[in-house]
């Protein structure tokens, strides 16, 4: 029977338990896709309770997704407006401005709460 996970060690069974179920064929429906499905619930929140992952630095995001991207810097420029505005972003010399987290939001897909990140 799947139960609330509450500590290490039923966090531990149920991560377990998912990996024996994941490993089998499942019909759709089934008791045991069913009990898969509520295990991948339940491990998921007990992750991001108690494993939280802190959200990128801002400009670290940038670069990571222009790489995911294939984008050079020049592309950024163009994003941006100018080549020296690029620049003082980059080095941390120039913060985001609202303009500019629109844009890299709507261009790059870098959600806004990880682009107005203190920095």
């Amino acid at each position: 029977m799947t139960r609330p996970i509450k500590n290490n060690r039923q966090y531990e069974d149920a991560l377990e338990r998912a990996y024996e179920l994941m490993q089998l064929e499942l019909p759709e429906g089934s008791i045991d896709s069913d009990e898969l499905e509520v295990l991948s619930i339940l491990i998921k929140e007990y992750e991001l309770e108690h494993f939280p992952i802190p959200s990128p630095h801002p400009l670290e995001a940038i670069r990571f997704r222009m790489e995911q991207l294939n984008l050079s810097e020049s592309d950024l420029s163009t994003i941006l407006g100018a080549r020296s505005r690029k620049s003082e972003i980059l080095s941390g010399k120039r913060k985001l401005s609202l303009g500019m987290i629109r844009k890299l939001y709507e261009k790059l897909k870098i959600p806004a709460e990880v682009l107005i990140k203190e920095y």
